[in-house]
């Protein structure tokens, strides 16, 4: 049975009776933000006097699973995450901007200056003082200036007042609210709603309500994100409305299965054009996805995706495979899965021998009106011929002499064809692979 006595601690909640909180409340241990759980029972406990409140904590330590002397109260996530603790030794959190009085008007403690050292050649700890300490802590004190401000694992859970964030904070552009108590989607509208220049806001490691209603439109809010927040795919499509202008969304940890509808339309991601991969590449990548961009992937279309994205990755990535591992997490995986060797020239292969292994067969299609119908032709090309030198290969294969030539990638599934816009580009950064079909169109 943990009873610990109340520690010094920096913000304090005050006294707390077991009527303070509820079930599934989110509090942290008085004297440590750090240590962080989740209110799973409140009352009486067996052979002990007064009211309890039974804790799961999240960063495992605990005493038991839940259960005490044989008796059951809740279920705790572990055998050892959870403990029994005297309501005035938990804090429910508190608004935003005590934390922030506390983080930058507060003085350093013992501990943290005890941190700031250096080893020394002999392995020694050297104290080390910030330089110019002083003047920083004053431009960080004037909190009409603050831009950026990180409130790490302070306790907030609440916005507080309305109208005084925006009067102390209005310039604000950046919020780290990570490892907080937050769980109300309320609360959060109610932060950003008075930080009329914040653009980009991390909530990671704040156990994030199921209940995302009511969330009004935060058309200031560009980076959000959400790592470790226990948030669904279903919450993330009811958030789109709210965050219409959000160019990044980080979603670590959150054990997201059952992505199975994603459309990306007017979205730099899916756009080759501007910087975006094509949707081969999405697909691969996405291993549920079902339907994209309003199109259903078959399973024919699946498969070939997948295989074009290896043969894609083993093109550019040869040196370095703790590279390929972090920026293609699914690259090992399909490689095996398919059975795709890597491609090797045969012992003596050379000249056209050696340079058939890396050529792709592809369909042009003419459909420039000017020139009226041509039969499709298939050719055999290298991988790396670039956009530039497959438009002057068509003027020559279609006897093109008066038109530009604009090329388009058509793939299965994909409502519109995709433009080949760089002409020192290869084909297959386009995603251009075996059996892909080109439409040659002409200039306007």
């Amino acid at each position: 049975m943990q009873n610990c006595m109340d520690t010094s601690n920096p913000i304090s909640s005050g006294s707390k009776s077991g009527s303070d909180f509820v079930m599934g409340q989110r509090v942290h241990f008085v004297g440590d933000t750090r240590r962080i759980g989740t209110v799973k029972y409140v009352g009486e406990v067996e052979g002990y006097e007064g009211n309890w409140v039974g804790v799961d904590w999240e960063n495992a330590d605990g005493k038991h699973d839940g259960s005490h002397n044989g008796v059951r109260y809740f279920q705790a996530q572990g055998p050892k995450t959870a403990s029994f603790v005297r309501p005035h030794n938990l804090s429910s959190g508190f608004p935003l901007l005590k934390a922030l009085e506390f983080r930058y008007h507060g003085q350093s403690t013992k501990q943290e200056e005890e941190e700031m050292y250096v080893l020394s050649a002999t392995n020694k700890k050297v104290s080390i003082e910030l330089l110019g300490k002083d003047k920083i802590q004053n431009k960080l004190s004037r909190f009409d200036e603050l831009t950026s401000a990180s409130l790490a694992y302070l306790g907030v859970s609440l916005a507080g007042p309305p109208g005084q964030i925006n009067a102390t904070i209005p310039r604000l552009k950046e919020l780290d609210l990570t490892g907080n108590l937050l769980s109300d989607w309320r609360e959060i509208a109610g932060i950003c709603i008075e930080l009329p220049a914040l653009v980009t806001l991390n909530l990671s490691y704040n156990i994030m309500s199921h209940d995302v209603s009511g969330m009004p439109v935060l058309n200031h809010i560009k980076v959000v994100v959400l790592n470790h927040t226990g948030i669904s795919w279903k919450q993330v499509e009811m958030l789109k409305d709210s965050l219409p202008l959000v160019e990044e969304l980080h979603l670590r940890g959150n054990k997201l299965r059952r992505i199975t509808d994603i459309r990306l339309s007017e979205n730099p991601i899916a756009d080759p054009g501007r910087g975006g991969v094509p949707r081969f590449v999405l697909i691969a990548r996405l291993a549920k996805v079902e339907i994209l961009n309003g199109s259903q992937v078959s399973p024919r279309e699946r498969k070939e995706s997948e295989i074009r994205y290896v043969r894609l990755v083993m093109s550019k990535c040869h040196d370095n495979p703790e590279e390929t591992k972090k920026l293609h997490p699914r690259f090992a995986e399909l490689k095996t899965f398919h059975g795709i060797e890597d491609e090797k020239a045969a012992s003596g292969a050379t000249g056209p021998q050696k340079m058939s292994l890396s050529l792709i067969s592809i369909t042009l299609k003419c459909v420039a009106a000017s020139i009226g119908e041509k039969a499709p032709l298939t050719k055999k090309l290298p991988a790396t011929t670039t956009v530039g030198k497959l438009k002057i290969l068509c003027e020559s294969f279609f006897k093109i002499k008066s038109i530009k030539p604009k090329l388009f990638l058509q793939e299965e599934g994909s409502p519109l064809p995709t433009l080949l816009d760089d002409d020192m580009a290869s084909i297959i950064d386009f995603g251009v692979g075996n059996g892909s079909t080109i439409l040659v169109e002409e200039e306007c």
